[in-house]
C-alpha cells in the first residue's frame, strides 16, 4: 500500500520527503520529516494514536486509514483536533466506496419504512487481512444503524433481530468485497462494493491528503466530496 501510495504521489507532482517504517522510528525526529504537509499514516491499532502524535509535534498533517484505535483514543483525537490539529481519517479511502456509503446512507433512511425487510451485511477480504469485520464494514454498519430504528447497534455471528448482523469471509487475494442486503418474503435488494485492486484505495489517500493540505480540523471522506 505504502508504495503504491508513493506511485501515485509522485505521479501527480508531490514530493516524498521521509518514508517510515518500524526500523527507522528515528526519521520522526528529522529535518526531513518536520518539511511534510502532509504525513500519510496506514498503520496498526497500536501504532497509529502514537503516529499522529509524532507528527503533530512536527506540525505535520495527517491523513490515516488505521482502523481500531477509536474505543480508546477517539475522545483525545476530536479533542486535539478541535484545538488545532488535523487529521483525515477514512476506514477507506476508495472513492467507489465513498460513493456507495452515500448510496448506503440514503437507502436506509428509506427502508426504515418498510419494516418487513431485514438487513445484513458481509465482507470478504484476502487471507492476509487478520481484523473483522473490516473497518468498511463497521462504517457501513454503523451508517444503516444511524437510519433504521429497528436496529440499535451490530455484531457478529448474532440471531439478534434488533442488532445489524455482519458477516466476514477470508478468501484468496480479495481486494474487498462489501455487500448490503434487504431481505422480506417478497423480495430481495443487494448493493455491493467489489474493488479490483488496491489502486482505489492508494488513489483516494493521496486525494485526501491533497485536500487536507489546504484544511484544518477532524476531517472525512463527506467532507472532501460533500455528499
Amino acid at each position: 500500500m505504502g508504495k503504491m501510495i508513493e506511485q501515485i504521489a509522485i505521479s501527480r507532482g508531490h514530493e516524498i520527503v521521509s518514508v517510515i517504517d518500524i526500523d527507522n522510528q528515528e526519521e520522526f525526529d528529522s529535518e526531513r520529516f518536520a518539511t511534510a504537509d502532509v504525513a500519510i499514516e496506514f498503520t496498526s491499532p497500536k501504532a497509529a494514536f502514537g503516529n499522529y502524535q509524532k507528527c503533530w509535534a512536527k506540525g505535520v498533517k495527517v491523513v490515516s486509514g488505521s482502523t481500531g484505535w477509536m474505543n480508546d483514543h477517539g475522545n483525545e483525537v476530536r479533542k486535539q483536533c478541535q484545538e488545532g490539529q488535523t487529521l483525515f481519517w477514512a476506514s477507506n479511502f476508495s472513492i467507489g466506496v465513498a460513493i456507495f456509503s452515500a448510496v448506503n446512507r440514503y437507502l436506509a433512511h428509506i427502508m426504515n419504512q418498510f419494516p418487513q425487510y431485514d438487513v445484513e451485511l458481509e465482507e470478504t477480504h484476502h487471507v492476509h487481512k487478520l481484523d473483522h469485520p473490516s473497518g468498511t464494514a463497521i462504517t457501513l454498519g454503523e451508517e444503516i444503524v444511524d437510519e433504521l430504528e429497528r436496529k440499535t447497534g451490530w455484531a457478529e455471528d448474532t440471531t439478534d433481530p434488533s442488532l445489524l448482523r455482519i458477516d466476514h469471509i477470508r478468501r484468496g487475494e480479495v481486494p474487498g468485497i462489501h455487500t448490503v442486503r434487504y431481505d422480506s418474503d417478497a423480495d430481495l435488494i443487494t448493493i455491493s462494493h467489489n474493488a479490483h485492486s488496491r489502486r482505489g484505495f492508494a488513489l483516494g489517500a493521496v486525494l485526501a491528503a491533497e485536500y487536507t493540505k489546504d484544511h484544518q480540523g477532524l476531517l472525512t471522506i463527506s467532507d472532501m466530496f460533500k455528499f
